[in-house]
């Protein structure tokens, strides 16, 4: 399972190029791209196959055939890290059940790249894939990780990323994001912003995107401080106990514990 660059070829290993050029056969879900890809590489004579989301049981077959005739058989993404968003998983299960080898040969990964430069809490992440084009499955979609301290990672389509966005500001509210694109390329760039607040030109929106969205704001919606302080202001006059009044405050605020405002009391009655 060979990971091969998103963009730039000077990101592939050097492990990477020796295994693709022992490669007796090469799975990949577009064979001219692949081959174009071990050109660049100065890699010839290996044997493509297609293996994509419509074939991929029939491949499967071929692929162990292969091992078990002793050919080295390879499977590459047409970008990135194999199986991420791509086909590939029930040939690496099938692999297991069969007790053959499955060897990952890691590299670049749109994912992790888009996490590592955008400034967005990269951890926990949850990576969405490829969304469902139907707003109402979209909204399902977002509507499960609305209250999960998770931030999202996903794909999706030029033409579709400004109604996404919109869809996802419906759900998860005016959370900030990034649009990661061209990722490794010449023209690479990241376009942050706020969801339901940041507008951007659809035109501006060229080539592959990995959208980030990052996690709720924990402080969303919390009584600030100087509202709180005000508060224990008012309540001090009224000769009442630091628990009680630390309770009464409680009820009438957000995002601060009784103990939280008790603290706060006590260091203003010191």
């Amino acid at each position: 399972m060979v990971a091969t660059p998103l963009g730039n070829l000077g990101d592939i290993s050097p492990r990477a190029v020796s295994i693709l050029k022992k490669a007796g056969l090469v799975l990949a879900e577009d064979t001219r791209r692949a081959g174009m890809l071990l050109a660049g590489l100065g890699i010839s004579g290996q044997k493509f196959s297609s293996l994509h989301e419509h074939n991929e049981e029939q491949r499967i077959s071929l692929a162990i055939k292969s091992v078990e005739q002793g050919i080295d058989c390879c499977l590459v993404s047409d970008a990135g890290s194999p199986l991420i968003a791509d086909p590939g998983y029930r040939l690496v299960r099938a692999f297991r059940q069969k007790g053959l080898p499955v060897i990952p040969v890691p590299g670049p990964s749109a994912p992790v790249t888009a996490l590592m430069a955008c400034g967005i809490p990269p951890y926990p992440f949850t990576f969405l894939g490829f969304l469902p084009r139907k707003k109402g499955e979209l909204k399902g979609l977002f509507a499960k990780w609305k209250d999960l301290p998770t931030t999202l990672v996903f794909f999706e389509r030029k033409n579709r990323v400004l109604g996404c966005l919109q869809t996802a500001f419906e759900q998860l509210g005016p959370r900030e994001f990034c649009l990661a694109r061209e990722l490794t390329k010449k023209y690479e760039e990241f376009i942050f912003g706020i969801l339901g607040r940041t507008e951007i030109a659809e035109d501006s929106l060229l080539g592959e995107i990995t959208v980030v969205i990052g996690p709720p704001d924990k402080d969303a919606g919390k009584t600030s401080q100087a509202d709180i302080q005000a508060l224990i202001s008012q309540y001090l006059s009224s000769g009442l106990k630091p628990r009680k009044m630390s309770a009464l405050i409680h009820k009438e605020t957000t995002g601060w514990s009784s103990k939280d405002i008790y603290d706060l009391i006590i260091k203003r009655e010191t």
